[in-house]
């Protein structure tokens, strides 16, 4: 048997590439290596429905199509090191495995904050173990509940908390408003005020500088020299990109993979990244590779790289010359007590110019603004209940219209 197309990652960037390889016409062995032990499944609920208790981790899992079946899967089992002049993967149980083509679809880790202090009562959201792990603790009778982060992990996480009956919930965070470098001014503005009508505290413009605590945490110091009690912290501070198994390979691997604009890895046309740890450009906007973490790009990224890869492996039903440059519409949402937010494009790309494209920023009713960069619109984000929803999607067809700058950008980076 000849050696298998080998993704690395068997979480939801996986499982779509494998299932587009199929669909581009690829017919040969395909392993998946993922660390967690369960097979994959849907991240957004770990911080809303599911820590809610109103989503079971049964609900959550993907069902995979016919097509991969005879997919070899390795769950529990991490990829280690990749020799990419040999071809060849290393795992942590000592394994090696060769590979006809390699997939990156490695995605991220939180990012953990270094200061002095206890570790008990400090909880991430990454995997059902933290989800599960962190609803217990919210259950506990009186909890007070201390978010640092005020990005829509550390939000929705607060939200959760409100409706869980904590005794108090407060997101510290050192920007003056929450998701501020996601939405801009106005529309963190109306975040901040709904949360806070609904019962969430926030400690805007302060970081953190120890945990206080013996055993477990008991409180938060903040670097104003004031301290919040706390039995329940959460860090949702950003992520880390899981590259470190590709070093020594010649690779950009700052801020995850970098890839060209058709998402292969290094100038090799058997390696391609897919999902939250690539970086690629998007000509839509500029040449300047980014990591796009929005829950669609996993199935966006997938089909573009299993195109790429069918096409070289020959047996695609397109030659890969023909495959125009990867230019995707980033899409996201998050839903937040009793509202959601809804965005269409890449509004954090803004030079700051927003316009208000439907409702009243003075009311806390349905609200759409778009983000203009330079005058062109980039992205359209909304805040409400479906009208909201309905009339940013819209948009969506404007900002799929809009000509594609032109940019040189370096279709083979090492």
């Amino acid at each position: 048997m000849s050696a298998p197309v080998v993704i690395a990652g068997a979480a939801l960037a996986g499982l779509r590439t494998a299932e587009q390889l199929r669909a581009a016409g690829w017919l040969g062995p395909i392993t998946l290596v993922g660390a967690e032990p369960q097979p994959p499944y849907n991240r957004p609920p770990l911080s809303k429905d599911f820590l809610a208790g109103t989503a079971s981790a049964a609900s959550l899992t993907f069902r995979p199509r016919a097509s991969v079946a005879d997919a070899t899967w390795q769950l529990g089992t991490r990829v280690v090191r990749a020799e990419l002049d040999r071809r060849l993967v290393h795992l942590d149980d000592g394994r090696t495995l060769p590979y006809r083509a390699l997939v990156a679809a490695t995605g991220v880790r939180p990012r953990r904050l270094t200061c002095p202090g206890p570790l008990p009562g400090r909880h991430v959201v990454r995997n059902l173990t933290d989800a599960e792990r962190l609803r217990t603790a919210l259950l506990a009778p009186g909890a007070r509940v201390v978010v640092v982060g005020a990005g829509f992990i550390g939000c929705e996480v607060a939200a959760t908390a409100v409706a869980l009956g904590a005794a108090s919930v407060t997101v510290i965070d050192p920007l003056p408003l929450p998701l501020l470098r996601s939405l801009g001014e106005l529309l963190a503005t109306s975040v901040l005020a709904r949360h806070q009508r609904r019962g969430v505290r926030f400690a805007l413009g302060r970081g953190v500088t120890a945990f206080t605590g013996t055993e477990r945490v008991t409180g938060v110091q903040l670097d104003d020299g004031s301290e919040l009690t706390a039995d329940v912290v959460v860090e949702a501070v950003g992520s880390l990109p899981n590259t470190e198994w590709l070093a020594d390979n010649g690779l950009d691997l700052t801020d995850g993979v970098r890839t060209d604009d058709q998402l292969r890895v290094g100038a090799r046309p058997e390696v391609v990244a897919v999902g939250d740890v690539a970086r690629f450009p998007n000509a839509r906007y500029d040449d300047l590779p980014r990591r796009v973490e929005h829950w669609s790009m996993p199935t966006d990224t997938a089909k573009h790289a299993a195109r790429v890869l069918a096409a070289h492996l020959g047996d695609a039903r397109a030659d890969a010359h023909d495959l125009p440059p990867f230019t995707p519409l980033p899409t996201f949402w998050s839903d937040q007590h009793d509202f959601r937010l809804q965005s269409f494009g890449a509004p954090a790309l803004g030079t700051g110019e927003v316009r208000v494209l439907h409702g009243d920023p003075a009311d806390e009713g349905d609200l759409v603004v778009g983000h203009l960069r330079h005058g062109r619109l980039v992205g359209v984000v909304a805040i409400g209940g479906p009208g909201a929803t309905a009339a940013a999607a819209r948009f969506r067809a404007d900002l799929l219209a809009l000509p594609a700058p032109t940019v040189t950008t370096a279709r083979s980076p090492r």
